[in-house]
This record gives structure tokens, C-alpha cells and sequence, in this order.
């Protein structure tokens, strides 16, 4: 006789499990911790880590899988979105509204119980600009959407800060800021490389409405914006020499590659983006191990 027990398809586990965009969820956990690290002046409780990294986790991933119900008809059109979940038909559109709006939910009512009424409030604005005022409204409007989107992205520290330090102060705002200084070339980057994608789905993201040459210099002032903004953790005595060594060092080796890059023919380039990303980590590593307690 026939098993008659119905196993859940592979193709829709794998599909749920990309479907929140673990990598994304991963740098809002490590930027979030951080916030918690030098809101706490070191090690936080543990109980608030715990609850505040799930809840930014679940809320994370939540906001992920509505930018992919949202994004369902461009994402289909762009090759390197193309194979997501929704897309790909791996997982069904409403699946992925009902999965987003659920896990949003459950993380607003575990910090709302377990952490803070401010960590609720700050935590549900960001997916509010993210998903309803980025996705939803300028992406598709405006190459000034990703600087609205950024604001969603420098809050996980912020609200990690939040938690710890139970309020918001100059050094919650200095971690705000880094992050808006860091994102914007990390997405450029990425965008110059994906650049005919977007024109193809009709977005117009800085290089689709601007061009590559346009889009070089605002990496390139971003970048240099890094040396001011890094500097104001050492200024404000977050953290120590050590601390403020790295970040310069980091910086200046960030601005050769990036004035290597736009002063090339090259009008693609990842290495920029892929620096970014270890840039991050490594200045949030050295902020939290030589900070000022």
C-alpha cells in the first residue's frame, strides 16, 4: 500500500527559506548587536540581546518577503532576481504577503512584551519606510528612493542602542549615521553592475537615471564621507585609538579602490561592493572591542 502521507515539496522549503533574504537578515543581526554592544557599554543582558536580535531578525525577514510580494512583477523581468522565490513560482505570491505580514507581526509583539515600547515604535518605522515608502511608492518613482530605503537600513543599529541603553543620544545617532554613509556606494556598486536589469524593469535607480559617470562621483563622495563619520565614534569617546587606527586605515584603503574604480573605463565593478561589505564588519568589530565603557 501507498505511503499516503503528503511530504512538503523541497522546492517550497528552499523557497520559504530564501524567500526573507538571509543574508540581509544576517548584516541587520550583526549591526544590531552592535548597536546593543555600545548601547550597554558592553555585553547586554542577556535576555534583551536575545529578544531584541529575534525580534529584529523575524522583523527583518518579514520586510524581506513583502519587498518580494511587492517587487513580484520586476523581480520576474530582471535576470538576477528572476529566480526568487515569488518569481520562480516556488512560492505563491499571497504566500509570501501572508508569511511577511505574519513574521512582522510576531516581532512587534515579542519587543513590545519582552523589550521596549521605543524598540516597537522604531522597529515598525523602519519596515513602514521600507516596505510601504520604499518598495511600495519611490522605487519605482525616483532614483532618490534608495536614500529613503537607507534610512529603514541605518536603523537596526539604532534601535539595538535602543534596547540597551533604554534611549536615544548623539552616539546612537553617530551609529545611524555610519550606516547611511556606507550604504549608499554599497548599493550604487551593485546597481552599476545590474544597471541594464533595472532599465529593463524600468527602474530608475541612479545609474538608469543618471548615468555611470554620475553614479561614480556619488560613490565617490560617499566614500569619502566614511573619514568624518568614523571619526565621530573616537571624537565622542564611544571607542579608543584602536578603534579610530582601523576605521582611518579601512577608509583609505576603501577610497583607493573606489578612486581606482571611477577614474577606469570600467563601468561594472563588484569589488567595491564586496570591500564594503568587510569594511562594515570589520569597523563594528573594532568599535565593540576597543569600546569606551
Amino acid at each position: 500500500m501507498a505511503d499516503a502521507r503528503v511530504w512538503p515539496d523541497r522546492k517550497l522549503i528552499v523557497g520559504f527559506l530564501v524567500l526573507p533574504k538571509p543574508g540581509i537578515v544576517a548584516l541587520v543581526v550583526v549591526s544590531t548587536f552592535t548597536g546593543l554592544y555600545v548601547g550597554g557599554h558592553g555585553l547586554p543582558p542577556g535576555h534583551i540581546a536575545f529578544w531584541t536580535l529575534l525580534g529584529m531578525g523575524l522583523a527583518t525577514a518579514g520586510a524581506a518577503a513583502l519587498n518580494n510580494f511587492i517587487d513580484r512583477d520586476i523581480d520576474s523581468i530582471m535576470r538576477r532576481t528572476s529566480g526568487r522565490s515569488v518569481p520562480s513560482g516556488s512560492v505563491s505570491a499571497s504566500a509570501a504577503y501572508m508569511a511577511g505580514t505574519g513574521l512582522v507581526m510576531v516581532a512587534l509583539v515579542l519587543l513590545k512584551i519582552f523589550v521596549s515600547g521605543l524598540v516597537t515604535v522604531l522597529t515598525g518605522a523602519a519596515v513602514f519606510i521600507y516596505v510601504v515608502l520604499y518598495s511600495m511608492f519611490l522605487k519605482r518613482r525616483t532614483p532618490l528612493a534608495t536614500h529613503i530605503g537607507g534610512i529603514a537600513g541605518a536603523m537596526p543599529p539604532l534601535i539595538g542602542y535602543a534596547a540597551a541603553h533604554g534611549e536615544l543620544d548623539m552616539q546612537a545617532v553617530i551609529l545611524f549615521l555610519i550606516i547611511v554613509v556606507w550604504q549608499q556606494p554599497h548599493f550604487w556598486s551593485l546597481a552599476l553592475k545590474y544597471r541594464e536589469d533595472y532599465a529593463r524593469a524600468n527602474v530608475p535607480i541612479l545609474p538608469v537615471a543618471k548615468g555611470v559617470e554620475i553614479t561614480k562621483q556619488r560613490i565617490l563622495l560617499y566614500v569619502l564621507l566614511h573619514f568624518p563619520v568614523m571619526w565621530l565614534p573616537y571624537h565622542y569617546q564611544m571607542a579608543g585609538v584602536y578603534y579610530f587606527a582601523t576605521a582611518m586605515t579601512l577608509s583609505a584603503l576603501y577610497l583607493a579602490a573606489t578612486v581606482k574604480f571611477v577614474f577606469s573605463a570600467q563601468g561594472k565593478e563588484m569589488t567595491i561592493f564586496h570591500l564594503s561589505n568587510s569594511y562594515l564588519m570589520i569597523v563594528f568589530a573594532a568599535m565593540m572591542a576597543d569600546a569606551i565603557r
